[in-house]
């Protein structure tokens, strides 16, 4: 055999090895492989999709779930805004599947904000902000965010998640690292993974740990990024602010900070985690966050100095060369911004039947693993199979919330996540948690 066919074979049987792994991961979760589709075609697994791993993955997956009987949690259809409430299959069910923390999407205020700037700009400003996009609520809106922040400049994309691959991937290079939560959003390792920088993950919310890996590898690297989430998607938790900043100062480096979900919710007014750590603005080099959550849009921003934002302004690929942020949905951010700094009483509410949630389910006995009780409170069963029945089963008694499941978290993680929205009522609480323990 020659050294080429040698390699060829070697690589197949690294592949098929990896797959096994993956199967076996399955089918200790009690799910069993459909028998595969036979062909005749030789070259089909170089020319169909249907041999791609992921897909042949992900139909094991669904052949398995149907063999049990467990209904698809995925592609729910909405029919109208989702709060505290949604409508589903033509039913009005309470909704825990939702970002719409402050109940601003669907606001009279914001529809109009989004209304008037249709009727001004159009559906789309049709090019690059830097080619002939630019519009005057784009500036608007980045103003308000750079005030809130107290910071110099902010900068508004298309999309949360490629703000993070754009800004991460365009500002560090193989020269450097790129040290991360492990938790980390997928839009930060694909950021980082562009970059070509070396990525190391530590231990979720482990900061000595943080501390000893920068001590360890510091000193090999040119520019350090430090990246954190303000609040974590999965389990409901945060870090400690202070504690990052001394770090990042010790060891020279940047701090970047992932607000997606924490800004609108931590805080007393909202201001995300610099508040609710006492942190001023400028203590952080890199602010990011995303318009599609408490901010009743679509799309991301980055926060921080001057030469920060000028810098990704000009030469930023995912600002650079994609179409800019709709003028109505630049509107729609900066009239949800408005009210949060108008009413924060929307927040107190919010924290107030988050805090209730929690505490009525661990007097019930349920895991709610690491949440501090804001907006974000997983219930874990430990078990894939009994989080997509226990959703389906709710489902039927009118609550919808979302499993998550098998690899997204851990097999003996698996649970359901409940995002509370200021609307919930302390009736919708308690019967969906005395639901949830009857059917468990």
């Amino acid at each position: 055999m020659s050294s080429m066919n040698l390699a060829k074979s070697l690589k197949q049987k690294l592949i098929q090895q990896t797959l096994d792994k993956k199967l076996k991961k399955v089918e200790s979760a009690g799910w069993k492989p459909a028998a595969p589709k036979s062909t005749n075609n030789k070259l089909s697994k170089h020319t169909s999709f249907e041999q791609h791993p992921g897909y042949k993955q992900l139909q094991i997956i669904k052949n398995s779930a149907k063999t049990l009987g467990v209904p698809s949690p995925f592609f729910k259809v909405h029919q109208g805004t989702a709060g505290a409430t949604t409508l589903i299959d033509d039913k009005s069910v309470i909704n825990f599947a939702s970002y719409n923390y402050l109940d601003l999407s669907g606001h009279p205020d914001v529809n109009q904000a989004a209304i008037d700037a249709i009727t001004q700009y159009g559906t789309s400003v049709s090019a690059s902000r830097i080619v002939s996009g630019e519009r005057p609520i784009h500036q608007e809106l980045e103003h308000a965010i750079a005030s809130t922040y107290e910071v110099e400049d902010a900068l508004v994309y298309v999309s949360g998640h490629a703000t993070n691959v754009s800004t991460i991937g365009y500002l560090f290079g193989p020269k450097d690292l790129i040290i991360h939560d492990e938790y980390i959003h997928n839009s930060s390792v694909v950021g980082s993974q562009l970059s070509g920088a070396k990525r190391i993950p530590f231990t979720h919310n482990n900061l000595d740990a943080l501390d000893k890996l920068l001590t360890e590898h510091r000193g090999q690297y040119e520019q350090v990024l430090i990246v954190v989430e303000g609040l974590y998607s999965m389990d409901g938790d945060h870090p400690d602010l202070a504690r990052l900043v001394e770090i990042k100062r010790q060891h020279l480096a940047f701090l970047m900070v992932d607000e997606a979900h924490s800004f609108g919710v931590l805080g007393e007014t909202g201001k995300g985690l610099r508040e609710e750590a006492g942190i001023a603005g400028q203590d952080v080099d890199i602010w990011m966050g995303t318009l599609s959550k408490t901010l009743s849009g679509c799309g991301g921003y980055i926060a921080g100095s001057a030469a920060l934002v000028e810098n990704l302004r000009y030469l930023s690929p995912g600002f650079l060369y994609s179409v800019g942020l709709p003028a109505p949905t630049a509107a729609a951010a900066l009239a949800s911004l408005q009210l949060i700094h108008k009413e924060p009483q929307r927040i107190q509410k919010l924290r107030s039947i988050s805090q209730s949630f929690i505490q009525q389910a661990k007097a019930l006995g349920l895991n709610t693993g690491e949440s501090v009780g804001i907006a974000i409170i997983p219930i874990i069963l430990g078990s894939s199979v009994k989080a997509a029945n226990a959703s389906a089963a709710m489902l039927e008694k009118g609550i919808n919330v979302q499993p998550i499941l098998y690899p997204a978290v851990p097999e003996r993680s698996a649970r359901l996540r409940f995002f509370l929205s200021c609307e919930h009522s302390e009736e919708q609480i308690k019967y969906t948690l005395d639901t949830l323990k009857s059917l468990l």
